[in-house]
């Protein structure tokens, strides 16, 4: 904050109250106009800044950017034999709720492939997932199970593939739907990671992570 010098006193009234000003002092005269223009100013690059930020958590990745990228990923390829994979679930916060590991039994009869997911919880309990994988077209992909609402849809490009379905999730008995928005990323021939982000009406819930490895 500036602070500007205080009228200095007289010994004696003066008839010209302006001689008593100080001629070396500056003379600032402030008007309301002036005075709102620093918080305008701070009021505008507050709104700018949060639109930027808005604009950043709007904009989607697609699954082009990752056109040049090698190894490139063919599911029937990958997904065909015996997998491993561990994962674990953040909720909101990032603090992890579950772990748990998958053993992945795939085949695949043309541009259709079966992946048998046996799930184990960390707290033991077991569920089991059939997911039946069809190859579309170049890079399109289908997909469907037991708990998935109508049907998944994927997009792959050069090392990475983008599904987005709902799933119908038993929680304490009642079934939600949730949205997964679901990004793999070959890393070599053996290695594959995954991150899925869980939404409910737009409202982020959590994220699934998990490693892939095959035998």
């Amino acid at each position: 904050m500036i602070r500007f010098p205080a009228p200095r006193a007289e010994a004696t009234p003066s008839p010209a109250p302006a001689t008593t000003r100080d001629p070396a002092a500056p003379r600032v005269v402030l008007t309301e106009r002036h005075a709102a223009r620093p918080a305008r100013r701070a009021a505008l690059g507050a709104l700018a800044g949060g639109a930027a930020v808005l604009a950043t958590g709007c904009a989607g990745v697609e699954p082009g950017v990752y056109a040049r990228e090698t190894p490139k990923l063919d599911l029937r390829t990958y997904f065909d034999g015996r997998l491993d994979a561990w994962g674990i679930f953040q909720d909101r916060s990032g603090q992890v709720v579950r772990r748990f590991v998958v053993a992945m039994r795939c085949a695949w009869q043309g541009d259709t492939g079966t992946l048998d997911e046996d799930f184990t919880y960390s707290d033991g309990k077991k569920e089991k997932r059939v997911w039946t994988i069809r190859r579309l077209a170049e890079g399109r992909w289908s997909g469907t199970a037991s708990d998935v609402v109508g049907e998944a849809r994927g997009v792959s490009s050069g090392n990475a593939l983008n599904w987005r379905y709902t799933l119908a999730l038993d929680v304490d008995g009642t079934v939600w739907h949730v949205d997964f928005d679901d990004w793999m990323y070959l890393v070599d021939e053996r290695t594959m990671l995954n991150r899925a982000t869980m939404s409910k009406f737009g409202v982020r819930l959590g994220e699934v992570l998990l490693s892939f490895t095959k035998r």
